[in-house]
């Protein structure tokens, strides 16, 4: 390279052109999707370097190397973690090849947790970073190209580890979660700022959007000056045609766009996934003699966005609210497993005359398959007048349909929730059915309080906040409570407003889960379910995750069928609930095989216990 100017020199002062996708390139030429593309810069070195010369050919001015995912912590999915220099020298080694002296090369480092790694320290992430642009640097790249970083907290983490390896140019690529904002809900305005005071050279977009969409991303993006500007767009958004999953923009329209981007001050422009050397040398056409524009930045006060508060008033208080200051009662009614809701809203009436506070409907309980609680819950709320609770699963819904389904529960005024990780589909009627788990319950209710304050799971402020009041479960039927708790403090941490235990079966167990919460910062409502049969309390003991039978409720239920079962059933719930109430102003009353009969008697017992007992339901703090 030593007839040219350095890289940082090139890029300031002229227009260059960068190569086009590698790892999709690869694969529209037969390699087979889910491999590792990286390790062929070892097993088949003159594949990915004829590929580096076809762009070249193209017309790219600057190389990426064949490195995207060559970190340990990806290379270890293939048993090739121990590879992890010699994968990056190799790979730059044969770039430099291709570009035989007449173009540069740059080290490409990738976003490690594109994928979302669990639980990695921010030591961990810079050990990775800073073992691969190691290997990099060492094998001669003229900079580095930090690229498709959906999370700015990332991005930053691997500039601050490999900054002060080297004076080469590093530039730093976000990819869009949405046009103008990443994943973490940062827009680019911010994000550039921050990456130029933590010593970036230049800054760009790369991945996920086509050409037209990082443009209108940069007609509103305050770039810092001083800053380099590239971009390296997808074809177009990846889609389905004629059965096959293909990038739509032509070469001769990736071209044209290229102008579009140089107009915004952009002086590196390349290609991302879905591009092929005809997209580069299109590009290439479109600019050659031309000479870099200088970026003309928008007015900074056009890309403000305001989250407007609601409009909208609860009339009623909620579960929460009341439970502050008087005895609640929520009683869960599970939506029926046919069409027929004729039953399900007489059961609900019933509930609502005996008085409670709130019907709380389970999302597919046990996994099997019933009516959406949604769509009940908006029924009973306007036919019955009742406050709906619905569960929400992390089982069914990827985080598309999550905060789709969330979207529509605020839009019915349904705002009173619990979030359950929910039972694995295999133990329900549809075992085949996915088992979805993008996010496990913690994450979700802290994704919930996050649309509380007006911003989408992606980020992206919703013009309006919701309201949820957002409920966590709580399992105090194990041997070791402690445990149970730390887990239950989490998602308090996490934003929970109030916790629904599962069911308990005797006054010592009353108290104890009293003494355990009573530090708690949120009321809790104790689980009662009264049995209905001896078969019924051998199945809740012995076969049903969390629940626990006393050995003298079991005698008790013993031989116990029918109405008579049902009656000793509502008897001994009588004789918690007499517990419950003396620690407990949150009662959650599960309603048996839809028998409503006997949770409506059970909250008439509540509340009558009330009017007997006045000094001591005002007296409890939870």
């Amino acid at each position: 390279m030593t007839t040219q100017p350095d890289l940082r020199t090139a890029l300031t002062h002229s227009l260059l052109v960068g190569d086009g996708a590698m790892s999709t390139y690869f694969y529209q030429q037969g390699i087979p999707v889910g491999m590792t593309v990286e390790e062929l810069s070892l097993s088949q070195p003159e594949w990915v370097e004829e590929v580096h010369r076809h762009y070249r050919r193209a017309g790219a001015e600057v190389l990426e190397t064949n490195t995207y995912g060559a970190n340990r912590e990806r290379l270890a999915r293939y048993g090739l973690e121990g590879k992890v220099s010699r994968i990056n020298r190799e790979a730059a080694l044969l770039a430099r090849r291709a570009a035989e002296e007449a173009a540069y090369v740059v080290g490409t480092v990738g976003s490690i947790s594109a994928g979302r790694v669990p639980n990695w320290s921010q030591a961990e992430y810079r050990d990775l970073y800073e073992e691969q642009a190691t290997a990099l640097l060492y094998a001669g790249v003229d900079g580095i190209i930090l690229e498709t970083f959906l999370d700015l907290e990332e991005l930053v983490l691997a500039l601050e580890a490999i900054r002060p390896l080297t004076d080469l140019p590093i530039l730093c690529h976000v990819a869009m979660i949405e046009v103008g904002r990443m994943r973490d809900g940062h827009r680019l305005t911010e994000a550039f700022a921050e990456l130029k005071r933590k010593g970036a050279d230049g800054v760009g977009l790369n991945c996920r959007l086509g050409p037209l969409e990082l443009q209108r991303a940069l007609e509103k993006t305050v770039v810092p000056p001083g800053l380099l500007l590239s971009a390296f767009p997808n074809a177009g958004r990846l889609g389905l045609t004629e059965g096959a999953y293909q990038y739509k923009s032509t070469p001769k329209y990736f071209g044209e766009r290229a102008l579009a981007l140089r107009q915004q001050g952009v002086g590196l422009i390349g290609g991302c996934c879905g591009t092929t050397p005809e997209h580069i040398r299109e590009v290439s056409k479109a600019l050659q003699g031309l000479a870099p524009v200088p970026r003309v930045n928008p007015d900074p006060g056009e890309e403000k966005e305001e989250v407007r508060p609601r409009v909208d008033v609860r009339t009623r208080p909620t579960v929460v609210e009341k439970v502050r200051r008087e005895t609640t009662v929520i009683v869960e009614f599970d939506s029926p497993k046919d069409l027929d809701v004729t039953d399900y809203i007489t059961g609900a009436k019933a509930l609502h005359q005996a008085g409670v506070d709130a019907i709380t409907l389970a999302d597919n309980s046990m996994a099997t398959t019933r009516m959406s609680n949604m769509a009940l819950g908006s029924i009973i709320k306007e036919r019955v007048g009742v406050e709906p609770l619905v569960h929400i699963t992390c089982r069914d819904r990827n985080l598309i349909g999550q905060q789709s389904h969330l979207m529509g529960l605020d839009a019915l005024g349904i705002d009173q929730i619990l979030v359950v990780t929910g039972d694995p589909t295999r133990i329900g009627d549809l075992p085949g059915a996915s088992s979805i788990y993008d996010v496990n319950s913690f994450d979700l209710i802290r994704m919930v309080k996050q649309l509380n304050d007006g911003i989408s799971f992606s980020g992206k402020p919703l013009k309006q906040r919701a309201r949820f009041t957002v409920g966590a479960a709580f399992n105090p039927n194990v041997s070791r409570m402690e445990v149970a708790i730390r887990r239950l403090e989490k998602k308090v941490a996490a934003g929970a407003d109030f916790i629904m235990t599962q069911p308990v079966y005797d006054g010592e167990g009353m108290e104890k889960v009293y003494e355990a919460t009573r530090d708690l910062s949120i009321p809790v409502f104790i689980g009662v379910m009264p049995l209905t049969s001896h078969r019924n309390a051998l199945f809740l003991h012995n076969e049903l995750p969390g629940v626990k039978i006393p050995d003298a409720v079991m005698s008790r239920m013993d031989g116990l069928t029918g109405s008579d079962g049902r009656r000793v059933g509502v008897e001994l719930a009588q004789e918690l609930l007499d517990e419950a109430l003396r620690y407990f102003s949150g009662i959650y009353l599960i309603t048996p095989f839809h028998y409503w009969e006997m949770t409506a008697e059970l909250t008439r017992f509540i509340r009558k216990w009330q009017e007997r007992s006045p000094s001591i339901a005002a007296g409890r703090s939870q």
